[in-house]
């Protein structure tokens, strides 16, 4: 049986697991899903077609699945999608997809959202990323896996950051990051690869120095954006890890940032 506060106010069509806890004063809306070993602190809100996979924790004052922030939004029943694992500090809100877009806000496994942090309609997060204290990205946004956006980064509608990118505090994002980089500055400008980042995870000496090597080639040797494409391409087919740049660099967006 789901602990449920007395105070909190739960729909009779939402779905918790037997275990799931939810503070006081807390609404959990109607076709709300919430998988095994969630929690849910105090004063939280659920909006309505919210879906939360297992050994989630929420914390107060924050605000999950509620209607987009887009003036297009006319009632319409989009929804947000959470996997397993993710941790939401307070006052962090995400907002639910618009029919203009993919109509769901999907968020992956194992994040963490520190708080004020914001994630817009449309928006689709990776795995294992770091939203720092009032990181905030606008609608349509794709972030890749192990992102790290420091305190008050803002990243622009559309844009992409790509896997293993690290954006400074205070950075004003408005074109894309590809995987690996590092951007700080206003404007923001490319600072190396992420490479105590990729340490930790695992790339080995060889991979890194592939990466710092695609890096240079993007940034440095002052080549065209389709010539640089061209060379990683050709450097990937003996360096496996350079694969995510790649297939960044092979999808058109807002531009990359250079």
């Amino acid at each position: 049986m789901a602990r449920i506060h007395p105070t909190a106010l739960v729909d009779a069509t939402a779905e918790l697991a037997e275990d799931v806890e939810v503070g006081a004063y807390s609404i959990v809306g109607p076709h709300v899903t919430i998988g095994p070993e969630s929690r849910v602190g105090p004063h939280v809100v659920l909006a309505g077609r919210t879906r939360i996979g297992a050994r989630n924790r929420v914390f107060q004052f924050a605000s999950i699945g509620e209607i987009p922030q887009d003036r297009k939004y006319g009632g319409e029943p989009t929804t947000t999608t959470i996997g397993d694992d993710n941790v939401f500090r307070e006052c962090v809100t995400i907002h639910a997809g618009t029919v203009q877009d993919r109509g769901d806000t999907t968020i992956g496994n194992g994040n963490l959202f520190l708080a004020y942090s914001h994630v817009a309609h449309d928006c689709v997060v990776g795995n294992e990323t770091i939203f720092s204290n009032n990181a905030q990205i606008a609608g349509h946004v794709k972030i890749g896996d192990w992102v790290v956006l420091g305190a008050y980064a803002g990243v622009h509608q559309f844009c992409r950051i790509g896997a293993h990118a690290m954006v400074a505090a205070y950075a004003k994002i408005v074109q894309d990051v590809p995987p690996f980089v590092m951007v700080a500055g206003d404007p923001p400008q490319p600072h190396g690869i992420n490479s105590e980042g990729l340490k930790r995870r695992g790339f080995s000496p060889e991979d890194i120095l592939e990466i710092r090597r695609a890096y240079k080639t993007l940034y440095r040797q002052g080549l065209t954006l389709d010539d640089a494409r061209s060379a990683i391409a050709r450097a990937a087919e003996g360096a496996p890890a350079l694969a995510p740049l790649v297939e960044f660099l092979g999808v058109p967006g807002r531009g990359i940032l250079r």
